[in-house]
């Protein structure tokens, strides 16, 4: 018998970031070889189920972060090739505009001709990088994010299909054991008949 927990050791295929694939049950007689094994199989797909389940949840979460994450890096780093193509064409005139306190307050302010920015880096963190320097790292963040981002979404669509085929196995386990039980009914309907004639023929 060939079990989940088995599906799940060593030879067990991943997606490109480690997430096993569920077992697709072809033959429900390769998972259990009598009724007796059939609890603890169902048991055994429901529990992969719910760690898939939790595995979606966390994906979720972290697409849900870097949808937020994603546009601010872009628009500071529209910002930052604001101010380089501003250093490049040598122009020495302060910059006004405006900056965001909070989503609905603005505040005005004259920025002076600078070589550098200052970026948050998070935990109340802030360092001065040359604009450079800064448009490079905000590039790399970019980039990573939008690639942080595709991944969370393959692998929501492939936990989902995880859940399927777990669902299906559960369905064709539990079908397999309802017709193991008719079986094995008619068997003892078929011998307590048999049984009863022979009685009677030998009365």
């Amino acid at each position: 018998m060939a079990s989940p927990a088995t599906i799940r050791g060593k030879e067990a295929p991943t997606n490109a970031r480690g997430i096993p694939y569920a077992p697709f049950v072809d033959k429900v007689e390769d998972y259990v070889t009598s009724r007796a094994e059939v609890e603890g199989t169902l048991k055994s797909f429901q529990e992969m189920i719910s760690k898939y389940q939790f595995m979606e949840v966390n994906q979720q979460r972290r697409a849900s972060g870097l949808k937020v994450k994603i546009p601010d890096i872009q628009k500071t780093l529209d910002v930052v090739r604001f101010l380089s193509s501003r250093a490049t064409k040598n122009i020495t005139a302060p910059l006004e505009t405006t900056f965001e306190l909070n989503d609905t307050l603005f505040a005005k302010a004259i920025v002076p001709p600078t070589d550098e920015v200052y970026l948050w880096l998070g935990a109340n963190v802030m360092l001065a990088y040359p604009i450079r320097e800064a448009e490079e790292l905000l590039a790399d963040k970019l980039r990573v994010a939008k690639e942080s981002l595709a991944n969370c979404d393959e692998d929501q669509d492939f936990l989902r299909e995880q859940i399927t085929t777990l669902e299906v196995a559960t369905a064709r386990v539990y079908n397999w054991d309802v017709a193991q039980r008719r079986k094995e009914r008619s068997s003892e309907a078929e011998g307590a008949t048999g049984g009863k004639e022979g009685g009677d023929s030998k009365g």
